[in-house]
């Protein structure tokens, strides 16, 4: 079972194409991230409408309209964008069972829940430091990541597409 959603990765892509655009570069719409990359522009727009009220893109509207970061991508955690695509939901929920025990009947004794749970101590352990590990890297850390494997003309060629795409919108055709 997942906990982090599809979103957060289709979120994570997408901000990476923004964090490694040059600053001429046209501001991409959530349908041309969406189509770039072949995940559903619908969802993606959902995406960029949290993304945006968590404060971590800008919309411009009119027909150049497009997203951009609103803050540096090294100001940006991994982390950020989690908690603004799924909220920041508990990993585990305990359910008490400890205190259920039939031997027990209808009054389990103090000592069976007494304290934290020591199921539910250990994750939330593992909760914290899943968060500090997220809290961690940044959208930077993740582009430098990309950047090292994408052959040098890869930034470019996203650059030269989403021209295009922005020249069929101010021409009506997109």
């Amino acid at each position: 079972m997942s906990h982090i959603s599809t979103g957060v990765e289709y979120a994570l892509h997408c901000l990476l194409l923004l964090a490694d655009l040059p600053p001429d570069a046209p501001e991409p719409s959530a349908r041309d991230l969406a189509e770039l990359q072949g995940i559903p522009a619908e969802y993606v727009a959902k995406l960029f409408t949290k993304l945006n009220k968590a404060g971590l893109v800008i919309a411009a509207e009119g027909v150049k309209g497009g997203f951009a970061l609103a803050r540096k991508p090294e100001r940006i955690s991994v982390r950020d964008v989690v908690d603004a695509v799924d909220g920041a939901k508990p990993l585990f929920d305990c359910r008490e069972i400890r205190s259920r025990c039939a031997v027990f009947g209808d009054s389990p004794p103090a000592w069976a829940s007494k304290g934290v749970c020591s199921i539910h101590a250990v994750m939330q352990a593992a909760e914290k430091a899943m968060r500090a590990t997220l809290e961690a890297h940044t959208l930077a850390d993740l582009a430098a990541r990309t950047a090292a494997k994408a052959p040098a003309s890869f930034a470019p060629a996203v650059v030269h597409w989403l021209d295009q795409r922005s020249a069929g919108r101010r021409a009506g055709r997109g």
